[in-house]
């Protein structure tokens, strides 16, 4: 692809990223920030004071992923609109997108616990590993294997639970 581009052919992928399809993305990528924020600083907290302990620790910690997740969805966005506005050029971008660290993200908490969190909750965290999805997509795309910056580490089975653990014995301190 970068073969193309260097022999003045137009990319595909350069244009979606400038295009009304682009913009839509990124009107949803940030307006799923924002409701997030409002859920989590307001209904979001009132239902975690319900929960039972176990489940109130899945909730912190996916809580926790899922801002994470949202603020790498955020710096992707706003970088790629940057290029497409002219305020970066791709290079300047590529050399802040190393410090995104857009990697792939899943649930931690296990089936039968996440099903007991607010389904307000589990709603928009299913709406971003979707949003998520879509964009490290787009981003491969944009950015060959070459560009990237390596992926995240290899998922380990118990990883979930001792997540779980950690912030069980922190919650008592």
């Amino acid at each position: 692809m970068n073969e193309l581009r260097n022999q003045g052919a137009v990319s595909f992928v350069d244009r979606l990223a400038m295009s009304a399809s682009f913009q839509s993305l990124f009107h949803e990528g940030m307006a799923l920030v924002e409701e997030t924020a409002i859920y989590l600083d307001g209904a979001g907290r009132e239902e975690a004071k319900r929960l039972s302990r176990i489940v109130a620790l899945a909730y912190a910690t996916e809580s926790m992923r899922l801002t994470t997740r949202l603020m790498q969805i955020a710096s992707w966005l706003l970088l790629q609109r940057a290029v497409n506005e002219g305020e970066l050029t791709q290079g300047e971008a590529a050399t802040e997108k190393r410090k995104v660290r857009l990697t792939e993200q899943q649930v931690s908490t296990g089936p039968d616990v996440f099903e007991q969190l607010p389904p307000r909750l589990t709603a928009i965290i299913e709406r971003s590993l979707r949003l998520q999805a879509r964009i490290l997509h787009l981003d491969r795309l944009l950015h060959p294997a070459g560009d990237q910056a390596p992926q995240a580490r290899a998922v380990r089975p118990l990883e979930p639970q001792l997540e779980l653990l950690r912030a069980a014995f922190a919650l008592g301190e």
